[in-house]
């Protein structure tokens, strides 16, 4: 197998009192999507400066395309491109205008900068916008003037910091289809979110990072296979909670129900544990009426929980500085 194209070993990074990267260990084959995932203040933000050469480690080493991105940082900027968590467009200038800047800010010649701000704005389906004012759009097709401006040189590796943030679902779905659209013409995509419907629907790998470091990697479903299925159970008389609970506890590795809700019950297993044959014979031994029983994979916010003891949506941001997010 050749070098991953992202590789970032034991990295370390302080900002006063706060670690906010604590021996980090990242590894992206080329040409996929790899979704770095968690909350705010776990270090995804931080990890993907130190990888565009916007910061130094203060332990540890990354390589990106083949160079350290400390000793060879020019030569890691010349094959990357970045967009942050907020557009960087110049809203009094149009979306055309925009990328001609950026192309003569890369050093492209006038000619070449026209030609590669057109094919760009027809590609990702903003020509039509093209000669109207950037600060007239709105937010999903500003974020994705953003992206396409980072696509300028035709990166080996496009870094992504949470592209979606603040966007309805229109927008965020735009967003998606552009990164698919980069990831099958062979562009690495690493791409840092909060939100686990979206490093589900896009990531060929993910990353969960808590803390400072990768806990966790794998594809979607290898994260899903990881903790076991889930048994949801639905009882037609609430008041049969308890006798619901123990006799899901007699079922061959499941571990203690959790009421989801009134009537509502959700049991973790062990993958390929437990048959739905075996579970509506148990109820029917503890004389539960069950209205539904599904055998399913966990969600990826399932995941999340198990593997960092909290859900996705309710962490809140640690006492970190803006540039360790």
């Amino acid at each position: 197998m050749s070098d991953p194209i992202v590789l970032a070993e034991g990295l370390h990074k302080r900002f006063g009192a706060t670690r906010a990267l604590r021996g980090l260990d990242l590894a992206v084959p080329a040409g996929t999507v790899c979704g770095v995932l968690g909350p705010n203040g776990a270090g995804k933000t931080t990890a993907v400066r130190v990888l565009a050469t916007l910061t130094g480690p203060d332990a540890g080493r990354a390589r990106v395309a083949g160079f350290d991105v400390v000793r060879d940082a020019d030569r890691v900027r010349a094959r990357i491109g970045l967009a942050g968590q907020h557009a960087a467009v110049d809203g009094r200038l149009t979306g055309r205008e925009n990328l001609r800047m950026f192309g003569r800010l890369h050093h492209l010649t006038r000619r070449a900068a026209r030609a590669r701000a057109d094919e760009l704005l027809e590609r990702f389906g903003l020509a039509a916008a093209a000669d109207r004012l950037a600060g007239g759009y709105s937010g999903g097709m500003r974020r994705r003037l953003d992206l396409v401006a980072s696509l300028i040189l035709r990166p080996d590796v496009l870094f992504l910091d949470e592209p979606t943030t603040g966007l309805d679902p229109r927008g965020r779905t735009g967003i998606w289809d552009a990164v698919r659209a980069l990831a099958a013409d062979g562009t690495t995509v690493l791409l840092t979110t909060q939100y686990l419907e979206e490093a589900d629907r896009l990531a060929d790998q993910i990353a969960v990072v808590d803390h400072g470091r990768v806990i966790a990697t794998g594809s979607p479903d290898a994260l899903k296979a990881r903790i076991g299925d889930h048994l949801d159970v639905v009882v037609a008389d609430p008041a049969q909670a308890a006798a619901t609970a123990a006799a899901l506890a007699t079922l061959p590795g499941a571990r203690p129900a959790v009421e989801a809700g009134p009537g509502r019950f959700s049991v973790p297993v062990a993958a390929g544990a437990v048959r739905l044959a075996e579970a509506v014979r148990a109820l029917d031994r503890a004389g539960v009426d069950a209205a539904d029983v599904a055998l399913r994979r966990p969600t990826l916010d399932e995941v999340f929980l198990s593997l960092t003891g909290r859900p996705a949506e309710n962490t809140a941001p640690d006492a970190a500085p803006a540039a360790a997010r």
